[in-house]
């Protein structure tokens, strides 16, 4: 709820949810999902709507006047920078190969450093990920890299690059991944994910016809899946698949190969809270190191 309070002070400052929304980094739209929310959870209206307009009412007044000295209390504890590590809450969106790999050791490289800071760590697929930091309800998300051009409020940075290889069962080692792919049912993973398009897309791309057997969006489920001999996947080489079992054989795909993006997304703002800052650093570095040691394999 500190964010919306924040939010509805901006509003009260600026005069329209636009010209708040255009000083703390937000879309009109996400200003209004805020407001909306902040109402719902105080069980009342704050704002006399008519057609595209808002106004506060009286009982939006009076929780304005609130929210300005909770966050007045909370501006304190910051003086004379005593307390900027003091405590608070940061909105980590993730994908679920992401919980499983390096962002364990990245909070944990936080938490040394931030011991009063809780992190809420938002599970999801990339797309609702992304609604949710455009619309500012996250400080950041950890996804695949959209197929598409982000919107100009939003920056993306690159964690990892992660190679697509065939999974198959053990006794095709040996076997070129286009004779595997051609020999065995295949599990595909889920089209309706940013990564499960790329594989749909390299198919098509490589006029590969495939014998569908099984679709789903759990990477290690996948694995498991092979490893009992149900056919073959193509999945991307990431450290959230911890060691294959030894039924299990990745196959290079070459000259072929095509990979996913782990990305950073977050909003443009002018002024990012320091533990906001640190967190996604301590992210950053985790992938780095993740990615050496997956490497170093």
């Amino acid at each position: 709820m500190f964010r919306e309070l924040s939010t509805l002070v901006a509003v009260a400052r600026h005069g329209t949810f636009a010209a708040a929304g255009e000083q703390i980094g937000l879309t009109q739209s996400a200003v209004s999902a805020q407001m909306q929310r902040l109402e719902s959870n105080l069980g009342y209206p704050l704002f006399d709507r008519t057609g595209r307009s808002a106004t506060l009412n009286d009982a939006g007044r009076e929780t304005l006047a609130l929210a300005e000295e909770i966050l007045a209390l909370v501006a304190r504890l910051g003086d004379r920078g005593t307390a900027l590590k003091a405590a608070g809450e940061v909105s980590v969106g993730a994908i679920a190969s992401v919980q499983t790999s390096f962002l364990a050791d990245a909070l944990a490289a936080f938490r040394r450093e931030w011991p009063g800071w809780k992190v809420r760590v938002v599970p999801g697929v990339s797309l609702g990920l992304l609604g949710q930091v455009d619309a500012g309800e996250l400080d950041f998300a950890l996804l695949i890299k959209p197929p598409f051009a982000l919107p100009a409020e939003l920056d993306s940075q690159t964690l990892a690059r992660e190679p697509f290889v065939l999974l198959a069962p053990a006794a095709y080692a040996r076997a070129a991944w286009r004779d595997a792919l051609a020999s065995l049912p295949f599990i595909r993973y889920d089209r309706r994910s940013f990564g499960g398009g790329q594989v749909d897309r390299f198919l098509r791309r490589m006029r590969i016809a495939v014998d569908d057997a099984i679709e789903l969006d759990e990477l290690p489920g996948i694995v498991r899946l092979v490893a009992r001999g149900l056919g073959v996947a193509l999945l991307p080489l990431t450290p959230g698949l911890g060691k294959l079992p030894k039924s299990v054989v990745p196959l290079t795909l070459g000259a072929d190969t095509f990979h996913r993006d782990i990305v950073l997304i977050e909003r443009r703002r002018r002024e990012v809270p320091a533990a906001v800052r640190h967190l996604a650093q301590c992210v950053a570095d985790a992938a780095s190191m993740a990615a050496q040691n997956t490497g170093a394999r």
